[in-house]
């Protein structure tokens, strides 16, 4: 089969919908997954052994099952139990719980990273213990997890296949659509793979640069 120009810019609209909706999906899941990272993170350091040890086995379980068990459970399995979410809705949720658990650990890192003594300053500054975090040790150790957070949004990104799955109608699902409809996959397939390629590019320019920026913090 020719590639055929006309049918390529006959598509092209529709495909770059689909663009927008992967892009959305990975900026909203991101969002959800720093902030879902970051409290884990916090609860596992909390001094109440339930709370620690509870979501630590939650963490362990999101991490242990795969990203498409998630989005089929969230959105085929929960309206059984009157919970009804939109696609896209359901697909950032599942996004971002999967890749919160694992940015946790980023998290992690970073926090065991900040020097004792800074702990100990806040400590005999009086400082409470909301004080100490958002003042003293978050702004310490979350820039050198940029590079690394980064890393994790990039893979998310990467992801957004799955949705389609759960009929949102991102990239891939548009590609599918419009290949089953026409009954030729070269362009839409191909330009798929090109929109994948130019966007994950970028991206890594971005994460390049941001190593640069934020990979080696001098104390």
């Amino acid at each position: 089969m020719d590639w055929d120009w006309n049918f390529v810019r006959e598509i092209m609209p529709t495909l770059i919908q689909g663009v927008k909706i992967t892009i959305l999906a990975t900026v909203l899941g991101s969002i959800l997954a720093a902030i879902v990272g970051l409290a884990i993170a916090l609860a596992r350091r909390s001094p109440h052994r339930l709370v620690s040890r509870s979501v630590g086995w939650f963490a362990e379980f999101i991490r242990g099952t795969p990203l498409l068990v998630q989005l089929y459970f969230i959105f085929y399995v929960l309206p059984d139990i009157g919970i009804l979410l939109p696609p896209l809705v359901a697909g950032v949720i599942g996004l971002g719980l999967h890749y919160g658990t694992y940015t946790a650990e980023v998290y992690r890192a970073g926090i065991d990273n900040v020097p004792r003594g800074q702990w100990e300053a806040a400590k005999a500054c009086n400082l409470g213990g909301r004080h100490t975090w958002t003042h003293i040790i978050l702004p310490q150790a979350i820039p050198p997890m940029i590079p690394a957070l980064a890393n994790y949004f990039i893979a998310m990104f990467k992801e957004t296949p799955l949705l389609s799955a759960i009929t949102v109608l991102e990239l891939m699902n548009q590609a599918k659509i419009v290949a089953n409809n026409s009954y030729r996959y070269m362009e839409p397939m191909t330009l798929v793979g090109a929109f994948f390629l130019i966007i994950s590019l970028c991206s890594v320019v971005l994460l390049r640069w941001l190593e640069h920026r934020y990979g080696r913090i001098e104390r």
